[in-house]
């Protein structure tokens, strides 16, 4: 492959710069600069050009395999000026057989070189885009290969099965000593119950990359968007006495306990003879139920909502400074009760971030339920298994395949375009 560099390291005035190459070049390339250190050692170095001092960076240089994308690669730890960075670009671009990194170009080497798989690679898109503690330790995990080990170790059982059945095809004019089915039955049995599990944490897993929702619900000035910018931190929604002020939903993105959350403050509910309040109430009651959670702020005790509570909803009195104490109310104009509902919202949130599984992409999801239907066919035609041996193991096979694309083994060119443009240039 061509030998390319890039900026490793974001754009602007920084302390340190890091410039990455990677091809058959890079050690030629850096040996122009300057001496070449022991590959995996680290060397302070004066880099010259045309007899020009560049800067004195810090060299390392790696052998093919010990890199990052398995080729032959070096790096440059600049001082982080952008008259630096420039010049050193410059003067890597003016020499032959070098060439600026697209996009993620790096990261689908890596690929391309077995160095990662593809699950892999979309949790470094998401460890790179994490904001929350969760995202970080979500994203990590999938990185890490977890998802690619389990993959493996279901796909060897699919394969398994498959093998089994298919030994029966091609000694069909021989006796079988041993009857396979019982086996098969197991395997199946066996990978079903995992992939399922897996499968009903995909729903979580996927807030927490995205973030959850609550939508704060309730009547007209029941103090729904003066809490909204109490739990924000600032006026992010209009606040009045006049009934209705809101008419659109409000979004603020927060972090609670590690946790992305997008709190949404929604119209009052009630019934109105204004045409564009109704559009409001209506888009209002949507997003409510589309919430991962809701937050029913009530004028008094036993008030009747429109939409009516589910059973993880938080219902809380408004405005607690106008009620009694030792009901639990909430103020978001003197703070009172705004820790205990962060907390309230925190451990409902928590408790189902924590049974997120490890398909963070609607993509793993597919292919989950892709490999499960499989699975299942492959299950009920055993029953015929003497009869129909050839579509038990198409069925099987089937899944293999599913669980083949999630790690890029097969059938995803198409995909590698799209995921790659989201990394940026030297990554």
């Amino acid at each position: 492959m061509e030998t390319i560099f890039a900026l490793a390291s974001a754009r602007g005035k920084a302390g340190v710069a890091v410039v990455r190459l990677s091809g058959t070049l890079a050690w030629q390339a850096v040996s122009k600069l300057c001496k070449v250190p022991q590959p995996r050692q680290v060397a302070l170095r004066r880099l010259i050009w045309d007899g020009e001092v560049l800067d004195e960076a810090v060299v390392l240089v790696f052998e093919e395999g010990a890199s990052f994308t398995g080729e032959i690669a070096a790096e440059l730890q600049l001082h982080g000026s952008t008259a630096v960075v420039a010049k050193v670009l410059r003067v890597l671009s003016e020499m032959e057989g070098l060439r600026l990194a697209e996009a993620g170009e790096f990261t689908r080497r890596a690929l391309e070189n077995g160095r990662l798989d593809l699950a892999q690679v979309e949790g470094l898109a998401d460890l790179i885009d994490a904001e929350t503690e969760a995202q970080r330790r979500q994203a990590l995990r999938v990185f890490s290969g977890a998802l690619g080990q389990r993959i493996e170790m279901w796909r060897r059982d699919m394969v398994r099965a498959a093998a089994l059945i298919e030994a029966t095809i091609d000694f069909a004019d021989e006796e079988v000593p041993v009857d396979v089915t019982p086996e098969v039955r197991t395997l199946i049995s066996r990978l079903l119950i995992a992939l399922r599990a897996e499968l009903a944490g995909a729903a979580a897993a996927e807030r927490v990359r995205d973030g959850f929702e609550v939508a704060i619900v309730g009547a007209p000035n029941a103090g729904k968007s003066t809490l909204l910018n109490a739990l924000a931190g600032r006026e992010a929604a209009i606040t009045s006495e006049i009934a209705g002020t809101t008419r659109d939903v409000i979004e603020v993105r927060m972090d609670i306990d590690g946790l992305a959350v997008t709190l949404l403050d929604t119209a009052g509910l009630r019934q109105s003879d204004d045409i564009v309040e109704r559009i409001g109430i209506d888009r209002a009651i949507e997003r409510a139920r589309a919430a991962d959670l809701r937050v029913f702020l009530q004028l008094h005790q036993g008030e009747v909502f429109a939409l009516e509570p589910g059973a993880d909803d938080i219902v809380i009195l408004g405005k607690a400074d106008q009620h009694a104490s030792g009901l639990w109310a909430v103020s978001g104009k003197t703070g009172a009760g705004l820790d205990r509902l962060i907390a309230e919202i925190s451990e409902r949130l928590s408790k189902r971030a924590g049974s997120a599984g490890l398909l963070i992409r609607e993509r793993h999801r597919i292919a989950m339920v892709q490999a499960i239907e499989g699975l299942e066919c492959g299950e009920r035609l055993l029953q015929h298994a003497l009869e129909f041996p050839e579509l038990v193991a198409a069925e099987l096979r089937r899944s293999v395949r599913a669980m083949e694309v999630m790690v890029g083994r097969i059938d995803a060119e198409s995909l590698l375009d799209e995921i790659f443009l989201s990394f940026c240039i030297g990554k």
